[in-house]
């Protein structure tokens, strides 16, 4: 029992050396830092927007007509939208919404890709070919227009109506669901590339002779191991999911009004580009900060999770 336990502790200690690593390799990635560190701020600054509306005491749904396209002031930071709503706290707002669907859809993706991974990889043979068959069907669909497709389709016409397809966060929980449904085809090939190699490591084989079921096995030896691909994926597809749902929303066919995302923002915009070029940029440029640094975070992850790389 003593060497057992010396034996866990050897590996705890194992792993926390390499995740001092791990931390020491993305603090050195310049562009992976800053842009981590201007998520957080992003991320900080969309969890206190409540509490600075009660601070300022404004309402970023409260409509002023006699407000309307004021310039940036004490009041309104970056001015007031068309019907004299402050922009800066819509912005705020706006981000709460499209960070969580991007990160929500990511994590859904993530979560499916992993399983459909893992099963593929695993045990191979039929289950492997269906299980591939159906991700390159997936992945041979025109993703935009699928996309564009399926958030044009009208639930309550299909008998789904309700309560809840009324409220002004369905389109918020609908376009999560329909980002996940075709987001996941990226995770499950890496994490099946991942599976099919460490089956026939060592660890594994001993696992299975000693009669561990293949969940087991699954679970405890080859999810823990194919972690980092499935890290690196996810952060990396988030950007792209913000892009998607920018678009739809755009298009009006995504994040509905009273609810704003800075997709909509811009959709609302698009015919005062000329007159208040604020309110199409401020949007815009949240967007493309967030994007690029998502994928910046995403490279810096790759490259301080290789035990190859140089930024040690």
């Amino acid at each position: 029992m003593t060497d057992l336990a010396a034996s866990v502790r050897g590996v705890k200690g194992m792993q926390g050396v390499q995740a001092l690593q791990v931390l020491r390799r993305l603090s050195r990635h310049r562009p992976a830092f800053y842009s981590l560190i201007l998520l957080a701020l992003f991320a900080a600054l969309a969890l206190l927007a409540p509490a600075l509306a009660a601070l300022t005491g404004l309402d970023p749904a409260d409509v002023d007509l006699y407000q309307r396209l004021a310039p940036p002031s004490l009041g309104h930071i970056l001015g007031t939208d068309e019907l004299g709503r402050d922009v800066f706290l819509r912005l705020l707002y706006g981000g709460r919404v499209s960070l969580t669907v991007a990160l929500a859809a990511a994590a859904a993706s993530a979560i499916i890709g992993t399983a459909i991974g893992l099963a593929a990889g695993y045990f191979g043979g039929r289950t492997d070919s269906l299980l591939m068959r159906l991700t390159d069907g997936v992945i041979a669909l025109p993703l935009l227009p699928l996309l564009i497709v399926l958030a044009a389709v009208d639930f309550s016409k299909l008998g789904l109506g309700g309560a809840f397809l009324d409220s002004d966060l369905a389109s918020l929980y609908r376009i999560i669901l329909i980002i996940t449904l075709v987001g996941w085809t990226t995770v499950a090939r890496l994490v099946r590339g991942a599976a099919l190699s460490l089956r026939e490591r060592e660890f594994v084989l001993a696992a299975s002779a000693q009669g561990a079921s293949p969940l087991r096995i699954i679970v405890s030896h080859i999810l823990p191991n194919a972690v980092t691909p499935i890290i690196v994926a996810t952060t990396l597809s988030v950007g792209n999911i913000i892009l998607f749902e920018s678009v739809l929303s755009f298009l009006g066919l995504g994040i509905q009004p009273p609810v704003s995302s800075w997709g909509n923002m811009l959709s609302n915009a698009q015919e005062l580009i000329w007159t208040a070029p604020g309110l199409s940029i401020w949007p815009g440029m949240a967007i493309f900060l967030t994007v690029i640094a998502f994928n910046f975070l995403g490279d810096g992850l790759q490259e301080a999770f290789d035990p190859k790389s140089t930024r040690d």
